[in-house]
């Protein structure tokens, strides 16, 4: 399933963490505190055990969004850059 996740941490040491484990979970970068990518539904679960770890503070926070194809469809991504949420070349259409 496709997910979005979005994270808000004042610790840099820990930010920059973060943003490796997305990384080493196969998330793309999309912002500076937002990657979206392809898991299946048990990555999910291990990514926000693995995430807590990150969340120390009182405006901390991660989102983990699953997305429906319903939604990734209809999101609007309004850029200068040519950017999509898919790659149509993965995608395949039934």
């Amino acid at each position: 399933m496709m997910v979005l996740v979005i994270y808000d941490i004042s610790d840099d040491r820990d930010r920059l963490r973060l943003s490796e484990l997305l990384k080493d979970f196969g998330l793309d970068r999309i912002q500076y505190s937002g990657f979206k990518g392809e898991l299946h539904r048990h990555d999910v679960e291990v990514l926000a055990k693995r995430v807590k770890r990150y969340v120390k503070g009182l405006r901390d926070s991660v989102y983990i969004i699953p997305l429906c194809n319903r939604c990734v469809h209809l999101c609007r991504i309004i850029s200068t850059k040519e950017t999509k949420l898919v790659d149509d070349s993965v995608v395949k259409v039934v």
